[in-house]
């Protein structure tokens, strides 16, 4: 979505903020000895309070109201019956719709136990994540956004995701540019222009950066079962700083 007036920018900062607000307090309640059903029904009541519809019920008839990853799993993770244990890694993401528009963010987090690797991981994922959405600017090449991931990711020690990306966003959770890398790709020309609406998401792990698909459908892991992290933004490129709706 190419943002084309001020009305536009509104409703998604309002859905944007809502999607935050919302991945925040799932965060905070998030605990041991509950279940990730538990967690996401939290999520579905915090986005009923304020009128929105979860994305992923909405548009692809995704069996809970936001994904809820236990790793080895890093994405699409299905809520349920699944209890979560102190010192486990997850991943929340939210997205969801308000008026025609859409939002999207997530976060990785340790549930209440001091790891200092895997805090370590999540500092260097929130800051790439802070590095890329500053590189995406009007004008720029887009593939500028995946080498500033790549170089930043290996500059803390880690690795990215290569099959999984960023998106365009806006009136449909998925958009042109469908796919955002998350690392550098020499033959991607294409150009950010502005007022473009894209969800930016970096992944980075300490394995070898592939994915494939558990036997649920849906649940994303690391082919190796190694530790991965990710932190989103959906954002609008302008010719200067971007502005960040998911806040």
């Amino acid at each position: 979505m190419i943002i084309e007036n001020e009305n536009d920018i509104k409703h998604l900062k309002t859905i944007g903020h809502i999607c935050a607000m919302t991945l925040q307090k799932m965060m905070e309640f998030a605990r041991p000895g509950m279940t990730t059903g538990e967690l996401d029904d939290i999520g579905r009541q915090l986005l009923e309070k304020e009128g929105a519809r979860s994305a992923p019920i909405s548009l692809y008839h995704f069996p809970g109201n936001t994904c809820i990853s236990v790793s080895p799993v890093i994405a699409h993770g299905i809520p349920g019956d699944r209890v979560l244990h102190e010192g486990e890694l997850i991943n929340i993401d939210v997205s969801a719709e308000l008026d025609g528009y859409f939002g999207d963010t997530g976060a990785s987090m340790v549930l209440e136990k001091h790891v200092p690797e895997l805090e370590k991981m999540l500092e260097a994922t929130r800051s790439v994540l802070a590095k890329a959405v500053q590189t995406a600017r009007a004008g720029q090449q887009i593939n500028m956004i995946g080498k500033t991931i790549q170089q930043e990711a290996r500059r803390h020690g880690y690795g990215v995701i290569y099959d999984l990306t960023g998106h365009g966003i806006g009136h449909h959770l998925h958009e042109e540019p469908v796919q955002v890398y998350n690392y550098f790709k020499s033959r991607d020309r294409r150009i950010l222009e502005e007022g473009l609406v894209l969800a930016i998401e970096p992944f980075l792990t300490t394995g070898k950066g592939h994915v494939l698909e558990e036997a649920d459908g849906w649940s994303l892991r690391t082919t190796d079962r190694s530790l991965a992290t990710q932190f989103e933004h959906t954002i609008i490129v302008t010719k200067g700083e971007p502005i960040i709706l998911t806040i």
